[in-house]
């Protein structure tokens, strides 16, 4: 989240679109009440079903799964048509005046440099045109026909009400109702916020549904304001400090990125990522890279890492390839993978095509499931009869549980979607055999640094020299590895000012990333958390909640970068720094300093006429309605239509799918076509439940104690399915049977001409746990991937459905 859950309670309209976040996000979901309540707030819910967010929204309007671009692009066809934008905002916090490369292109649903033999894009041409001083060229007017405004009109022109009634099924005057609402908010004094969820990221083009909403949010001038942003709603308690950590395959913490096997020196590796800006004066956190690396190699390596080794950089692994969850179930599947730790996560239940997932799972010769819970995944070799039928004695995989404890039963912090590091306590020890992940963990590595001690190898120096200074090396406390992440001294810091004083001394934590040096002088393993433990102690302990009603609460817990509650706050206000509305200050110039209720962007010494830009993770400095090289698959999102749609795709009938999605060869042959699997089907969360792990527990399995899946009252009169009845449900991968909801809440869709059906199939059953069997919407799903960051497409696929006149026998 930009924002925080408690800023929406200042928004003028929200609007929820990829999420539900009533029934999915329910105590953060008090927000939009407050908003309604106090502020006289509106709320808008697009989503294909009429959810319990819908039943108490302003206005609702229906959409087929996998064509939000469509609706977001026909919204900032709208805008712009309409000359409803922040003007001021868009002129100077986006890259709008930007001159992009007169040989970037568009046509045929394909960006210029498209390899379609790679499924790749040369992106040398989605550049800026530079000067003869290395700065990007700006047209102040926004009239050249190369600069991104007029690119960004021409690109998103074609998304007319009646193209986006002929994609999404969307009723015209429902959407033009919709728009007419968002575009009330492009007036400095209204703000609109953003929901999203998992309904927007599990697409093969997931990652540009969320660009376009962000594109419709700077067009309105409501990034960096209060009541505005671009808030994601995370599934778990703790998965934004699951990306915070790096626990992806190409990541380090803090969002560093692994070198590729193109980087092969510490130089060459530093060369891309120092970010260069791209305006005079202006600053990027990125201009930072080798303080944030080096802080990183020293709190791993400690000693061993030194400027004569380059910071120990030969210890990390060179990528060729993104080790993504689809990609190694596929090598698994090709027999070229061992063993897999599995930590917290079931895939069985929760990755695409379960059969895939059980054929690669039995190639292995071992599988270590770490889990305070008996998942599907640790007995994905028994024979549940129709629920997982399978040949026992044919795997020969090797098992191991070891379980674990729950979150519950742990002491740490957790980070939620508003980036808040919070810290919590154990309400109970772990029952039984159970331990800490840590315990665990430390144990392993314990074992592996004996066996490199006793037998050496290839190259051992990594895990021999790794640093493991805790008071117990086999149990590290939580307190020790917070305090790691933090960052210390590892020298006296002295003040630049004033180079006899010492303004940090060796051993002490440091109070903010700022602190961090790139001459091996500092350690911290994720440069974003430094801050939360320092020298005055815990801060993600803090509980005082009086904040004024500000909603901004700074000091309760702490907040990723720096105690920072909205990101790139320097936005709340104009280029002389005076607030764009009053009543909703943030962040001011004061005359001599910024000001303000929350952490400004950047300190005092930038005056706002040196105009450093607000977005300040980027080398413009300015929020990107075109991307340059970022994205694979282009600069601006555009409508691609699932891998598994009812209609051709209207833009470009030629293309399927997303072109530059993660597909491998082998699952395009898995893929179904609209004349077997007439239906569209879509995944989603319910309260009662959640993900795969209450049902475990009696009183969640009694209030849903069974798979269903929920169709209309037309589609059920259509196939003879009655109430209640059982059906069969499949696809070209796999078949399931669940009880029918039939409901008013899912309505036919008209998709360019023909009546379309929804499908709605929660996941949240398996063979484990104390609710009765069933299966969940994976064993259905395409093993496709987003482009950028290979999330599987999950929300749109196709089946088909029959009554059936009994349920699956176990």
């Amino acid at each position: 989240m930009t924002n925080s859950w408690a800023d929406i309670g200042w928004t003028d309209l929200a609007i929820i679109m990829g999420g539900n976040a009533a029934e999915a996000h329910p105590c953060g979901f008090k927000w939009v009440v407050e908003a309604k309540a106090n502020r006289g707030a509106k709320l808008i819910v697009v989503d294909p079903r009429y959810t319990r967010s819908a039943s108490v929204a302003d206005f609702y309007c229906p959409i087929r799964p996998g064509t939000d671009i469509a609706f977001l692009g026909g919204v900032i066809n709208y805008l712009l048509s309409n000359d409803k934008i922040q003007h001021d905002y868009v002129k100077n916090y986006t890259n709008a005046a930007y001159l992009v490369n007169p040989a970037y292109g568009f046509s045929d649903g394909l960006f210029t440099g498209y390899d379609e033999a790679k499924r790749d894009y040369d992106k040398s041409s989605w550049d800026y045109q530079v000067g003869e001083d290395g700065f990007a060229k700006l047209d102040d007017t926004l009239q050249d026909p190369n600069c991104v405004f007029q690119l960004m009109k021409k690109h998103f022109a074609i998304y007319t009400p009646e193209m986006v009634e002929r994609i999404c099924g969307s009723p015209k005057d429902k959407f033009l109702k919709v728009a007419e609402m968002i575009a009330s908010c492009s007036t400095p004094t209204k703000t609109m916020t953003s929901m999203y969820a998992l309904g927007w990221t599990q697409h093969s083009k997931g990652s540009q549904n969320i660009r376009a909403m962000a594109m419709v949010q700077l067009l309105l001038g409501n990034i960096g304001v209060r009541g505005g942003g671009m808030n994601a709603l995370r599934g778990h308690s703790n998965i934004q400090g699951l990306t915070d950590l790096g626990l992806m395959s190409n990541l380090i913490p803090g969002y560093l990125t692994l070198p590729t096997e193109k980087e092969p020196d510490f130089n060459a590796y530093m060369s891309s990522r120092g970010f260069k800006p791209l305006r005079p004066g202006q600053m990027s956190y990125w201009q930072n890279y080798k303080k944030f690396f080096v802080s990183f190699q020293k709190s791993m390596w400690g000693e061993a890492a030194t400027a004569e080794n380059n910071w120990a950089y030969d210890y990390l692994p060179k990528l060729d390839v993104t080790y993504d969850m689809l990609r190694v179930f596929d090598l698994m599947v090709q027999g070229k993978m061992t063993g897999y730790f599995c930590q917290g996560f079931n895939p069985l239940m929760t990755l695409s095509n379960r059969g895939k997932l059980t054929e690669g799972l039995s190639k292995l010769k071992w599988l270590v499931t770490m889990d305070p819970l008996d998942t599907e995944t640790s007995r994905f070799w028994e024979n549940h009869g129709e629920f997982n039928d399978v040949k026992t004695g044919d795997i020969q995989t090797e098992v191991f549980q070891l379980p674990t404890s729950c979150f519950a039963e742990d002491e740490g912090s957790l980070v939620n979607s508003g980036r808040w590091l919070q810290w919590h306590y154990p309400g109970q020890e772990p029952p039984g055999e159970a331990k800490l992940d840590t315990w665990i963990m430390a144990q392993i590595g314990q074992k592996l640094k004996a066996l490199y001690q006793k037998e050496g190898g290839a190259f051992p120096d990594p895990i021999l020299n790794l640093t493991w200074n805790y008071a117990d090396p086999n149990n590290p406390t939580p307190q020790e590895l917070a305090k790691e992440m933090n960052g210390s001294a590892l020298a006296d810091q002295m003040d630049p000012k004033d180079a006899t004083k010492v303004v940090v001394e060796k051993g002490k934590q440091l109070s903010g990333f700022a602190q961090l040096k790139d001459d091996g002088s500092t350690q911290a393993f994720c440069w974003i958390y430094t801050g939360c433990w320092t020298e005055a102690g815990n801060q993600m302990a803090r509980r005082d909640k009086e904040d004024g009603g500000t909603g901004l609460a700074p000091k309760w817990a702490w907040s990723w970068p720096a105690n920072r509650r909205i990101l790139y706050n320097r936005a709340s206000s104009d280029v002389a720094g005076k607030p764009w509305d009053d009543s909703r200050k943030l962040v001011y110039w004061a005359g001599d300093k910024w000001a303000g209720i929350d952490v400004p962007d950047y300190g005092a010494a930038f005056k706002p006429e040196q105009t450093v830009g607000p977005f300040i993770m980027n080398p413009e400095g300015v929020a990107r309605l075109f991307t340059r090289k970022m994205m694979r698959d282009g600069p601006f999102p555009t409508h691609y239509e699932p891998f598994e749609a009812p209609v051709a795709n209207a833009v470009a009938p030629k293309i399927r799918g997303n072109p530059a999605a993660r597909i491998f060869k082998g699952d395009f042959a898995a893929l179904g076509s609209s004349d077997k699997y007439p239906y569209v089907a879509t995944s989603y969360r319910l309260t009662e439940h959640f993900h795969q792990w209450t049902k475990h527990v009696w009183v969640n399995a009694v209030l849903q104690p069974e798979f269903f899946v929920e169709i209309s009252e037309e589609l059920a009169k259509e196939k003879g399915i009655t109430k209640g009845g059982w059906v069969r449900v499949w696809s070209n991968r796999g078949s399931v049977k669940a009880k029918a909801v039939v409901t008013k809440r899912i309505k036919p869709l008209m998709v360019d001409g023909k009546p379309t059906h929804i499908v709605g199939i929660p996941q949240h059953w398996g063979f484990m746990g104390a609710a009765k069997k069933g299966m969940n919407p994976n064993s259905l799903t395409p093993f496709v991937g987003d482009a950028n960051i290979e999330t599987p497409e999950y929300k749109a696929f196709l089946v088909n459905i029959e009554a059936i006149a009994s349920g699956p026998v176990a």
